[in-house]
């Protein structure tokens, strides 16, 4: 694709031509709807788990195309719960049911985790970094960008864009929280893709403020705040684990 990939727009200093808080938000909903469609729109519902910039090739218009799928895996259309035989995807972006037990069982949940991390990236414009364990809660809450950012809303802070207009803060405030959606810790609190791309086109005013993102299930609540969850991924069945050693970034193949 003529303008390569979208990891190169929305990190600081990585793109050849910088693309405006509007355009971000119009590759994002066209991401959205591409997963939304790999769920749902085929006679077969096609999980890709790996979701990621580098991964959405842009072509002369910056419309995204999705790429890569060699970790992908096909499944019949109304399997709600699916078996993988490892973790797999760039840890990063790799949704916690992949390698932690008894949170969830594997779905098309995973590629909705993964693209709400992009999606905080997009919205950002910074990388999400992984937190060494061991820290301090202070030193976590610092660290790891979108606990800091959903503190941030909470107190009704502007989300600072450089040369940003009012318009383009709440854009990128309404990406961020359809964003914190995604990465909620068990997959029966996340939405469909269906649910993200509805909340990504709908008003900023009418979005509810989703509970604070979790990178350990020992920390996350049981909370149910009314939205229409699919409670079919709601399940106890361990998964694979894959060791906590890999580098950011790493991609993780199946075995």
């Amino acid at each position: 694709m003529p303008n390569g990939s979208l990891d190169k727009y929305i990190f600081s200093g990585e793109g050849t031509i910088p693309l405006g808080c509007k355009k971000i938000y119009e590759i994002s909903l066209e991401v959205a709807g591409g997963i939304k469609y790999l769920h749902k729109g085929c006679g077969m519902q096609i999980l890709h788990f790996d979701i990621k910039p580098h991964n959405f090739l842009l072509d002369e218009n910056f419309t995204p195309k999705v790429s890569d799928f060699g970790l992908a895996k096909i499944y019949p259309a109304d399997d709600s719960i699916v078996s993988v035989t490892a973790a797999r995807g760039t840890l990063g972006y790799m949704a916690p049911e992949l390698f932690y037990k008894n949170i969830g069982g594997v779905s098309y949940k995973a590629d909705v985790y993964s693209f709400g991390m992009l999606l905080i990236e997009m919205a950002s414009r910074r990388k999400n970094s992984i937190v060494p364990t061991g820290c301090t809660t202070q030193e976590f809450s610092q660290m790891y960008f979108p606990i800091w950012v959903h503190g941030h809303i909470i107190e009704g802070k502007d989300i600072e864009i450089e040369e940003a207009t009012d318009e383009e803060k709440n854009i990128a405030k309404k990406m961020i929280i359809v964003a914190l959606w995604c990465i909620q810790m068990k997959p029966y609190n996340q939405p469909s893709m269906n649910k993200v791309v509805d909340m990504l086109e709908g008003d900023f005013e009418s979005l509810e403020m989703p509970p604070k993102p979790f990178l350990y299930p020992q920390e996350t609540p049981v909370v149910d705040h009314g939205l229409s969850y699919d409670k079919t991924c709601d399940s106890t069945e361990s998964t694979s684990s894959c060791g906590s050693t890999i580098n950011e970034h790493t991609p993780l193949n199946s075995v």
